[in-house]
């Protein structure tokens, strides 16, 4: 192995150096011994380094994920919760499912309709433009935001993309459609 292919194999992170240097170095070529050890104390350092970082951060991916899932189970909103915010208008209710599936099977009073697809540019639109698009007043990243979809999994990753855009305030109904038309049927009976 010529010291220029050690060096690209170094650079490109293929291999271990001990044997490179073996191989290089072998030979008793004081040259090539020479240029190897620093690659050789490097990848070592580097190995004692990153080998318990990589550790802290593999525990740290998992803690976020954690984290992560933890922080956004505490915006999920409920079905009272829900009637609760539209009652106060106090929010903006996003339905994310596709345009003719609201269609069809109809949206919670009060709700806009963005599709999933558009949401992450729709909430980085200018104000006028998502006024003419929408026919609804731009939220702010400080306004209530409440996305729902069918069954919870849409308005989840609708929920992602508005908190990665600095909406901190924004939440979802993760009973979607069919919970909300499960309680509805149940209190009109009720009402009855």
């Amino acid at each position: 192995m010529a010291l220029s292919d050690l060096a690209r194999a170094k650079l490109e992170g293929a291999g271990e150096p001990d044997a490179a240097l073996a191989e290089a170095g072998g030979g008793g070529h004081v040259y090539c011994t020479a240029m190897v050890l620093p690659w050789v104390f490097l990848w070592r350092m580097r190995r004692a380094v990153l080998g318990s970082t990589e550790a802290a951060v593999c525990g740290f991916r998992t803690v976020r994920g954690s984290c992560h899932t933890f922080c956004t189970a505490s915006k999920d909103v409920t079905y009272k919760e829900l009637k609760n915010l539209l009652n106060s208008k106090n929010i903006l209710l996003i339905d994310v499912r596709e345009t003719w599936e609201v269609l069809k099977y109809g949206k919670i009073p009060g709700a806009i309709n963005i599709p999933l697809g558009e949401v992450g540019h729709a909430l980085q639109m200018n104000p006028r433009d998502f006024k003419d698009k929408y026919n609804e007043v731009k939220p702010s990243e400080s306004d209530n935001l409440v996305f729902s979809c069918l069954a919870g999994l849409r308005s989840k990753k609708a929920l992602d993309t508005a908190l990665s855009l600095g909406f901190k305030s924004a939440q979802h109904y993760a009973g979607g459609w069919k919970e909300w038309t499960t309680y509805e049927v149940s209190d009109s009976k009720q009402g009855n």
